[in-house]
């Protein structure tokens, strides 16, 4: 299994919502919070990690943070509505990138899995990056 911590550098990209929904934690009764608080999780592994973390938000609730760095997390929106919209965010986001293979993108989106391994990109899913949060005490 692939680490969460130091995958080879390359940059971590989540998929909040997807990480979110993993662990029925009652996130759903505040979603900008939720959000927060995994952002807030992740700070420890973002300063420890070669690359950067970066986490893509949607909905109402995403549009309530900045987009931008929060601390050493970098947020970003889906940028448009829909079902899809973070997934087709994270799938631009490893297409732009120099070496899509160095990115890792996290997801239990089986279709978004699909797409993300096209480019040529690691996936793991929340388990990995929830154990790895937990192992840290985040």
């Amino acid at each position: 299994m692939v680490d969460a911590g130091s995958h080879g550098g390359g940059r971590l990209l989540v998929d909040a919502m997807n990480v979110l929904a993993s662990r029925p934690d009652g996130w759903w009764r505040d979603r900008e919070a939720a959000y927060r608080r995994l952002i807030t999780q992740l700070q420890p592994l973002a300063a420890g990690r070669p690359g950067p973390v970066i986490v893509v938000v949607e909905g109402r609730a995403g549009d309530a943070l900045a987009p931008g760095t929060h601390g050493d997390v970098e947020v970003v929106h889906a940028g448009t509505r829909g079902p899809d919209a973070a997934d087709d965010r994270l799938v631009a986001l490893v297409e732009a990138a120099a070496h899509p293979a160095s990115d890792t993108v996290v997801t239990a989106d089986r279709a978004l899995r699909d797409r993300i391994e096209a480019i040529g990109a690691t996936v793991i899913g929340p388990g990995a990056l929830r154990g790895h949060l937990d192992d840290r005490g985040s």
